[in-house]
């Protein structure tokens, strides 16, 4: 039940989380253009390389400047964990298999799983509940994902078999990072934790680009362009993705990963000319439809606590 005088704070949170939802999507979806620009200028392991160096750097003097309190050994080791599955896992998953021949399609779809899978272990791990018409948005939404990315997925390929088995693995890494985050490191600075994700992740693809050989960044501008946006994807995208998981539940918060295909196929679109076929049109309204019918709050008034620790804008956060 909302309780008296706290109608202004409730909208302060749905407003909020709105900004965080936009964010979120222009942000993560601009992460598969940054994979695009430099897919044919270098191979998977120096692109993430760098990325997440950049990216670390940046953090790491940002940190600095703010000297905010250190970290707990135990929080490092959740961060360095969340890093390594969430960030780096989910990363290397797809862009690895789409380097490999996985059509992009097929790679958005097996990652449109995720809000399935996170909503279905969300029960048991967290506690959360499910109702029924978040669940039916849910696998709405999947079902507009096969129908944006439908005119890809029957291209041939000449992908090795295993080579499929990657998205479902960062799809994977991210659903656990999602529950460690929100079980084990609400509490960390937000900023902070993105920073030691991004370290682990450099470190990651750093031995795996020294390992193959393949270190050295090409001299070409447009490897660089595209590395550029990527770090800074990095930013907006898993800010705006871990604050999100703090603050909604995470079926509401993961939901919006449905929007994402649309979104990139729009930007797509306007940036290299893709054309969209007028099945996915009907995908991208279904798509729509799915997170509308996640997000739609239930007949009861959310409950609405005097504190949450983990809320970085606001003291309360929505159920």
């Amino acid at each position: 039940m909302i309780r008296p005088g706290q109608e202004k704070t409730v909208k302060r949170i749905y407003s909020v989380n709105v900004w965080i939802s936009v964010g979120f999507v222009i942000m993560w979806s601009s992460g598969f253009i940054g994979a695009r620009l430099g897919a044919h200028e270098a191979g998977t392991y120096p692109l993430l390389m760098w990325r997440f160096v950049i990216a670390a750097a940046i953090l790491v003097a940002v940190q600095l400047f703010r000297r905010t309190p250190r970290m707990s050994p135990r929080d490092i080791v959740v961060q360095i964990a969340v890093g390594i599955l969430g960030v780096g896992g989910i990363a290397l998953g797809t862009v690895k298999a789409i380097e490999l021949g996985v059509g992009a399609g097929t790679v958005a779809l097996i990652a449109a799983l995720q809000p399935i899978v996170s909503s279905a272990v969300a029960g048991p791990v967290l506690g959360e509940q499910v109702s029924r018409r978040q669940w039916a948005g849910l696998i709405v939404g999947l079902a507009g994902v096969a129908l944006v990315v439908g005119g890809d997925l029957g291209r041939p390929h000449d992908a090795p078999w295993w080579a499929f088995g990657l998205p479902f693995a960062g799809m994977a890494g991210l659903v656990a990072a999602t529950m460690l985050e929100r079980r084990a490191g609400a509490h960390t600075d937000l900023t902070g934790g993105l920073t030691v994700q991004c370290v682990a992740s450099a470190v990651l693809f750093t031995v795996l680009s020294l390992v193959a050989g393949e270190g050295a960044p090409p001299g070409d501008g447009t490897f660089w362009l595209a590395v550029g946006w990527f770090a800074v994807s990095i930013f907006g995208g898993y800010g705006f993705y871990w604050l999100g998981v703090r603050r909604m539940s995470i079926a509401r918060m993961t939901s919006l990963i449905y929007l994402t295909p649309p979104t990139i196929a729009l930007w797509a679109l306007l940036m290299f000319g893709d054309r969209i076929a007028p099945l996915a049109i009907v995908g991208m309204a279904v798509c729509l439809l799915s997170v509308l019918l996640a997000l739609q709050p239930e007949s009861e008034p959310e409950k609405v606590p005097e504190h949450d620790p983990a809320s970085e804008l606001l003291n309360i956060r929505e159920q």
